[in-house]
């Protein structure tokens, strides 16, 4: 037998996924768990991480016409129970707020005083309140369309948490727009959702299928939910974004009413859309290694560390001299709608440094020495690639190049993704090879199962249940572009014509 193979991150991803989910992360340097359960704490190379995927999905919002807010992070239960599906959806996640201030009690501890006359959400989503600013905003039809975001933290009372993908706080943005008409509503959720799965693409290097939820899937309240499915590396299912087309529901619960341009009384046409931290960790599980995280370089937290390599007093000084006028250099660059952003690691730690940036996914490492000046050249290694594979280029041919790198490697990324996305993806058509497909060869490893499957489904919420319950998988999403097809339902053998994609899911 050949000497095991050593990497950074223990165990492997074929050991325990998600431990090494957990693992990549503390190596990583993103985020540690709080002192509140179920809450994380988003250190300075995660949130910078977040603040870029913030600049470019901004940018892109915007040229939609769309504009920034800010509404607040409580909300009166009343609002809620305006809309009797949407506080169903919610109720058991919600944090209520229902005292306002704390008074020493008997023995000197703590106790909550001043009982509020209305306990207070604290903010799970904010279709309600910001619906309540529509209704004041709106008069006419010449007030519409309102086209508003708002980048903000949220609470979801959850139970099992893990970092990024699921805790009780968490941060992202929501979209909230009204207008005159159904057509005009429908295309903005459709929009909305193509700019998500734009970015997740061609910023994340993370191929996505688009498509509808069932009945049972849809946001609390919604009359129908779009949205964008990624796979994972244990072949799961991750929602990476979701678009809702609200109708007439929360206009009809928050009194969003207007002038016609016939001068009828109407109610506007509301839609919701949104996406979150929960991101990052499908960057991780999408892109990850045995040796840690490896980030697409449009969104990368910085995108070239310079590792100065010296070994002795005399070299210092040109050794730094090189290096600082190669990092100006590098930052007069732009790559996508940033600066090139350049680390310079000056640390005395041997080996363990080259290690640290590695397990921290950076997508450049660049060496240098007294050699390397001697012939005006840097030794380069790209995250993508093996720690070995590393090689020389001189000054001007880097300078000249890492533009066309990064780009290289953004590819490289989301093409190796989409060849597992595709590998398994799998058309199965018999109910015994739809449940062996989901049911693990190692029960000793119940993370690790097939993958997405196209098979039919009779409609019916009744059969998708009978699923969930057995196999612990749910529809993810109906495609937009699933082909019309007879065929019959993979759970109860009625009539279908469409395929649907089944996972198990985050």
């Amino acid at each position: 037998m050949g000497k095991p193979i050593q990497t950074a991150i223990s165990p492997t991803r074929a050991e325990d996924y998600p431990e090494w989910y957990q693992q990549v992360i503390k190596a990583s340097d993103l985020a540690e768990k709080s002192p509140v359960r179920g809450c994380m704490v988003i250190k300075p190379w995660g949130y910078a991480l977040w603040e870029n995927i913030m600049r470019t999905l901004d940018g892109m919002f915007k040229i939609t016409g769309v504009k920034n807010a800010y509404f607040p992070l409580f909300i009166p239960l009343s609002f809620l129970e305006k809309e009797a599906a949407h506080v169903e959806g919610f109720a058991k996640e919600c944090a209520v707020v229902t005292h306002h201030r704390l008074e020493k009690g008997p023995k000197g501890e703590l106790i909550p005083a001043g009982e509020l006359t209305e306990p207070l959400v604290v903010r799970p989503t904010s279709e309600t309140i910001i619906g309540d600013s529509f209704s004041k905003w709106i008069s006419s039809y010449r007030d519409l369309p309102v086209l508003i975001n708002q980048w903000a933290n949220v609470v979801r009372w959850e139970m099992r948490t893990r970092l990024f993908l699921r805790t009780s706080e968490f941060l992202w943005q929501e979209g909230h727009t009204a207008h005159a008409d159904k057509e005009e509503a429908v295309d903005r959720t459709r929009l909305m959702l193509d700019v998500y799965a734009r970015f997740a693409e061609e910023h994340l290097a993370l191929p996505v299928i688009r498509g509808e939820k069932s009945a049972s899937e849809r946001f609390p309240g919604a009359v129908s939910t779009l949205c964008i499915e990624a796979m994972m590396q244990d072949r799961k299912a991750l929602q990476a974004g979701t678009s809702h087309f609200l109708g007439q529901n929360f206009a009809k619960a928050s009194g969003i009413r207007f002038q016609s341009a016939q001068e009828t009384e109407e109610f506007a046409w509301t839609t919701s859309w949104g996406v979150s931290t929960r991101m990052i960790g499908g960057v991780i599980m999408s892109h990850g290694d045995d040796d840690g995280i490896i980030l697409p370089p449009k969104i990368a937290s910085s995108h070239v560390v310079l590792l100065p390599i010296i070994r002795k007093d005399d070299d210092r000084r040109p050794v730094m001299e090189y290096t600082e006028n190669l990092a100006r250099a590098l930052r007069e660059k732009t790559y996508g709608n940033r600066q090139i952003d350049v680390e310079i690691d000056t640390r005395d730690i041997g080996g363990a440094r080259g290690w640290e940036w590695i397990k921290k996914g950076i997508p450049l490492r660049v060496e240098i020495g007294p050699r390397d000046i001697a012939g005006n050249s840097v030794f380069l290694a790209r995250r993508d690639q093996s720690p070995k594979e590393k090689k020389s280029l001189t000054r001007e041919q880097f300078i000249e190049q890492i533009v066309d790198i990064l780009d290289d490697i953004q590819k490289n990324l989301f093409d190796r993704a989409l060849e597992f996305q595709k590998q398994h993806t799998v058309k199965i058509d018999d109910k015994n090879d739809f449940s062996r497909f989901y049911t693990p060869e190692n029960t000793e490893k119940p993370e690790i199962h097939g993958g997405f499957a196209l098979s039919h489904w009779c409609g019916e919420g009744s059969c998708e249940e009978m699923i969930k319950e057995e196999l612990k998988v749910t529809i993810r999403c109906i495609p937009f572009d699933a082909e019309t097809e007879a065929g019959t339902c993979i759970w109860c053998g009625k009539p279908s014509s469409k395929r649907v994609i089944f996972a198990k899911a985050y």
